[in-house]
């Protein structure tokens, strides 16, 4: 074998365990560090009632979608959904790539471009938000109370993660690929990588509400093993 032939075999080799060490941290952080919790803050009115709810990959925040804290319709409207229905009374609020919300219906959908621009932060985000007359609480849906001021941060931190223009108006992302009747896509703010998941996301808004969370997740189950 030539000089040039051995260097090439020998980067290739080099790169191939780089890939393989990477991939074995990368599992045991997704692995172990959801284990380590933040403590939920000690509150004497919670009220509020919110949701933590989960397709089995997914985590979405649900909140009413109007009480005297807050009116969700003036930035994520029912109106937009196909069905147009204005009197529902929670809306389910989840943030994440915008390639998988909009192009990937299902897994046999899923493009390499796709899932190689949202595991390396090089596509933009959405927010998706789905609609509900009422929730019961089971193994994939969890109920929460919060205070006034644990939901107004909630609010903030979920309001801050919406693309919004200059009138403080979010923009609505006109579509087919909406999953049902009830809802809808809003472009976002920030990047979606193998760091920042839409359940990371998840994960931070719990935080930012006060509420019990990890450390750091990648995956749903990292934050339903918190509220079995």
């Amino acid at each position: 074998m030539s000089n040039l032939g051995k260097r090439i075999l020998k980067i290739t080799a080099k790169s191939l365990a780089f890939v393989f060490l990477f991939i074995l941290i990368y599992g045991a952080a997704v692995y172990f560090i959801p284990k380590i919790s933040i403590d939920r803050l000690e509150s004497n009115n919670s009220e509020i009632e919110i949701f933590i709810k989960t397709n089995g990959v997914h985590t979405d925040i649900v909140v009413p979608i109007k009480n005297d804290v807050f009116d969700w319709n003036g930035l994520i409207s029912s109106k937009n959904t196909l069905s147009k229905h204005d009197s529902y009374k929670y809306v389910g609020i989840g943030w994440g790539n915008k390639g998988f919300y909009l192009e990937t219906p299902t897994w046999a959908d899923l493009k390499v471009s796709t899932a190689f621009n949202a595991a390396f932060g090089l596509s933009e985000t959405a927010i998706h938000a789905t609609f509900y007359d009422s929730l019961v609480e089971n193994i994939q849906t969890k109920r929460l109370f919060i205070d006034k001021a644990q939901y107004l941060k909630l609010v903030g931190f979920i309001k801050n993660t919406l693309l919004l223009n200059n009138l403080q108006q979010s923009h609505f992302i006109e579509t087919t690929a909406v999953y049902g009747n009830n809802d809808v896509f809003y472009n976002a703010v920030g990047r979606y990588h193998l760091f920042q998941t839409c359940n990371t996301w998840a994960n931070d808004a719990l935080k930012a509400a006060g509420q019990k969370a990890c450390l750091w997740t990648a995956t749903d189950f990292g934050i339903f093993n918190l509220y079995q």
